[in-house]
């Protein structure tokens, strides 16, 4: 029986995705291995705490008492190595929850120190890196220093030690890229930083932005050295099912601080109604690796499929992977826009909009993004996004199955091809 031809790809990406595929094979069955070793880790905590159907009723109020938020957070520390963590759907994205740590541990005269050079472009207005008086670290009194990342993308460990002044009191890492084509941290090597830092002053606290890290690799940052990390819900560690929150996970000391950041001091933790959303929580976290691990599989054969097509990207196909995003360089402004609109016509959400460059709070340049998601901006679902600058690369991410990821980055390359041959023949 013929199968019925749902969607039309250009005939060379139709020829380059076969080869892609036969490419990626060894990287796809590495992820497997990956995804089954997490999965397991994650079985274990539920199984170990004596999750029920109980801790999934709803709370309202205060929330005093509620068992399964408190139960939640128990998991989530079990599943991620770490001694404590909190995990609230009133952390409203990875900035925020972000925010609330650093607010949480860092106090006036203190110093924060991101030796991963400069953060993601959301996080410079809570650092204080730009705007006034809008309540940043900087405005009370935290200060701000930075060490750059070597030319290759690793640590620059004798520029850390020269740093490591004794008003230093937090150590920063981003795991991920962010936009720019550095590569993402291993944990291993996120661990050797926290360990060379401990070594030389052991009071300080090593914080890790682990948003889109979660699950790709068997072990997190916590589990080496790092003191606290955090992340976002609608990226690895919600699976696609929790509809917004965030984490915070590491050491239990820490951990108490940042939730009475997050809602005040002498109470902290111990209120927040859950409002019966603890259910999609816990079956967000559930299937977090395999998720993760359908969003590589496409990550890996987006790289096979752009390279054959003679773009460069990174990671490339058979690399290892530390995230869950795919950088590709497309060389130039009309090249990034065809390639967006191309993937966004390919989502399940708002297949029928065509994305264009806007003015994105919380970022200095126009950024185009693609993004038909379930939940809004939930970049574990297929997405690639980009501000319009130099050095005109997509960063891709995100997709729930791999089989759909694959039509989406074939549809998205497809775009792209014709994009470029109707400029070519308006040329001549």
């Amino acid at each position: 029986m013929m199968q019925r031809p749902f969607f039309t790809y250009h005939p060379a990406v139709q020829e380059a995705a076969q080869k892609a595929l036969d490419l990626v094979k060894p990287a796809l069955d590495r992820i497997d291995r990956v995804t089954e070793q997490n999965q397991q880790k994650v079985l274990a905590a539920f199984i170990d705490n004596r999750v029920s159907e109980s801790h999934f009723a709803a709370s309202t109020g205060y929330g005093y008492d509620d068992r399964g938020r408190d139960l939640l957070d128990r998991v989530f520390a079990d599943a991620l190595g770490a001694e404590d963590a909190l995990v609230r759907t009133s952390f409203l994205s990875g900035t925020h929850t972000l925010g609330i740590a650093l607010f949480g541990v860092l106090r006036p005269g203190d110093v924060m120190l991101s030796v991963t050079g400069l953060p993601y472009d959301t996080i410079h207005s809570v650092i204080g890196l730009r705007g006034e008086g809008q309540g940043s670290l900087k405005d009370f009194g935290v200060g701000y220093r930075q060490v750059d990342l070597m030319p290759d993308g690793s640590p620059d460990f004798d520029s850390i030690a020269d740093a490591l002044t004794s008003d230093v009191k937090m150590v920063y890492l981003q795991r991920s890229r962010g936009y720019s084509l550095r590569p993402t941290l291993s944990a291993k090597t996120i661990g050797e930083v926290a360990q060379f830092v401990k070594q030389r002053r052991p009071d300080v606290v090593v914080m890790l932005d682990n948003c889109y890290g979660e699950f790709v690799e068997t072990v997190e940052p916590v589990e080496l050295g790092v003191d606290l990390m955090a992340g976002s819900l609608i990226k690895n560690a919600g699976g696609g099912i929790a509809p917004t929150g965030g984490y915070i996970a590491g050491r239990s000391d820490l951990v108490e601080l940042c939730s009475y950041r997050h809602t005040v001091p002498g109470v902290g933790r111990e209120i927040g109604a859950t409002l019966g959303h603890t259910r999609d929580l816990f079956m967000g976290l559930f299937h977090a690796p395999h998720v993760t691990g359908e969003a590589l599989k496409t990550a890996a054969f987006a790289a096979a499929l752009m390279q054959q097509l003679g773009y460069d990207v990174t990671p490339r196909p058979l690399e290892e992977r530390y995230d869950i995003i795919q950088a590709i360089q497309l060389r130039d402004r009309d090249s990034l826009i065809a390639f967006c609109q191309g993937m966004q016509a390919g989502a399940p959400i708002d297949a029928f909009v065509t994305p264009e460059p806007w003015d994105m709070p919380g970022y200095d340049s126009q950024v185009i993004m693609a993004a038909g998601a379930f939940t809004l901006g939930a970049s574990i679902e297929l997405s690639a996004d980009a501000p319009l600058r130099e050095p005109w690369a997509v960063w891709m991410q995100g997709g729930l199955n791999f089989h759909s990821g694959k039509v989406g980055v074939m549809l998205a390359a497809s775009h792209l091809m014709r994009a470029l041959e109707k400029k070519a023949e308006s040329s001549k």
